[in-house]
């Protein structure tokens, strides 16, 4: 079997299980393609190959004593920067936390470890992982490998660069208003936001936040699921965790589109503005729904409150992580995270209740849409990637952004509503800049929505475009 920095970790499984290639040789490809393109991507930081060395040998002499590490035995792998792993630096993005090198995994670097992975880097991120557009003041900017002048977009913008760059099979990545989503549609690979729950995250102050989840990325959905079935086991550690064992994501079928109801829409009813290559890209995903016999209709469910419960909550939950950090030491923080923490200090009960309630009423109204309704595609960003060198869009379609939150409404007003949420490559624009489709499911109908999205990916393989990197 011919295996390439860019085969999908099903193949390199079946390689490894073959002895086609063993895990040693498998991280000596992506050394050599790591140490080719990360240095024009920016999407690896911390990376140490030598522990990742004594993990491969490990890995060999378990196949020699006929042994098998676990379900993602010898694969390279990144974890995300805000993630804890023992012994790996694990800045967060933070300048107050550039030295900082956890003694403990946190609970989805433990399972990925526990599954047999080759850990070799993490993953960069913006600063605390505030906002859809990777750079910190550690590590630097992390660039498009499609192309090098745009954002790779955030805050799981390392994770997104380095899958499309060929330099990890499978990263981990972490969504609150899109940080899954945003940074898989820019960098035409798979984001995958589960429901609430599906992905336990421990250790966590907040444990009964349905805002934020941690979940898997990958070039293809069904290596997204492979990931998603050793991430998302049940335990009692977290609140929210869901009893369902993970282990039905372990093999994934394709579902047959045919007879979906599927409700389409650009920007829920001008809810916010697109761009018009995004709207296009969007709009074209229609024929191939139809053309696999799917039914669909210009249809969205109601939203309205979707905007101010999820500002309102992340600046609460951002208030209750840095709030402290942020009076200790004013001067360490970006200016737009500062503001956001402050704006979590400034709430009141009243605020809160009413912005739970927001929430609530959000949830109720796409629980019925999905009364009527299988799936809703719509965009993931509003935007293709934009400047890199810019912190956030200014304007899009002639409106103007008055924050780094107002793009990525179309990814956080789908978060408000507890709804499992994929990104799947869909298309480029003419600059050749990669769009994805954001496929949203009825709550926890997790293993149907990837389901569904292989069935689309299998349909359109704008996924197999690879950058121009030499």
């Amino acid at each position: 079997m011919n295996i390439s920095s860019y085969s999908t970790a099903r193949e390199m499984l079946d390689a490894l299980a073959s002895k086609d290639i063993s895990a040693r040789e498998l991280l000596a490809l992506h050394r050599e393609r790591i140490e080719a393109v990360n240095c024009e991507v920016n999407a690896l930081v911390s990376i140490d190959f030598d522990q990742a060395g004594q993990r491969a040998a490990e890995a060999d002499e378990a196949v020699a004593h006929g042994a098998w590490l676990g379900p993602l035995h010898g694969l390279p792998f990144g974890f995300k920067d805000t993630t804890d792993v023992a012994g790996w630096r694990s800045t967060h993005g933070s300048p107050l936390m550039a030295d900082h090198v956890p003694d403990a995994d946190d609970l989805i670097a433990e399972r990925v470890r526990s599954a047999g992975a080759v850990t070799i880097a993490k993953t960069n991120v913006p600063e605390w992982a505030a906002g859809s557009h990777t750079f910190n003041p550690i590590f630097g900017t992390t660039r498009n490998p499609y192309d090098l002048s745009r954002s790779a977009g955030g805050s799981s913008g390392g994770a997104g660069a380095a899958l499309a760059a060929g330099m990890l099979p499978l990263a981990d990545g972490s969504d609150m208003g899109g940080s899954l989503r945003n940074p898989a549609s820019f960098n035409n690979v798979v984001g995958f936001r589960p429901s609430p729950g599906r992905v336990p995250t421990w250790p966590n102050a907040t444990p009964w936040d349905a805002l934020a989840v941690q979940g898997p990325m990958a070039r293809t959905v069904d290596d997204a699921a492979l990931l998603l079935s050793v991430i998302g086991e049940p335990t009692t550690r977290t609140p929210l965790s869901l009893d369902s064992p993970a282990g039905e994501f372990a093999r994934l079928s394709a579902a047959p589109l045919a007879g979906l109801k599927v409700g389409f829409s650009t920007d829920l009813g001008g809810s916010f503005p697109v761009d018009s290559g995004v709207r296009k890209i969007v709009e074209q995903q229609r024929q191939v729904f139809e053309s696999a016999g799917a039914h669909t209709a210009d249809a969205y469910p109601d939203l309205t409150g979707a905007e101010d419960a999820f500002r309102t909550l992340r600046a609460w939950l951002f208030q209750i992580g840095l709030g402290p950090l942020l009076a200790r030491d004013p001067d360490k923080f970006k200016a737009t995270l500062a503001q956001n923490i402050r704006d979590g200090e400034a709430l009141t009960g009243s605020g809160l209740a009413a912005a739970m309630a927001q929430q609530t009423l959000v949830y109720q109204r796409a629980r019925e849409f999905f009364a009527d309704y299988d799936l809703l595609v719509m965009p993931v960003s509003q935007v293709p990637p934009f400047d890199a060198a810019m912190e956030y869009p200014a304007e899009i379609a002639g409106t103007q952004m008055s924050s780094y939150l107002d793009w990525m409404r179309s990814a956080y007003f789908i978060t408000v509503t507890g709804c499992p949420a994929i990104s799947v490559p869909a298309g480029f624009t003419p600059e050749g800049w990669p769009v994805g489709v954001q496929l949203v499911a009825p709550p926890r109908q997790d293993l149907r929505l990837l389901q569904i999205a292989k069935s689309f990916e299998e349909l359109n393989p704008a996924g197999l475009r690879r950058p121009d990197l030499g």
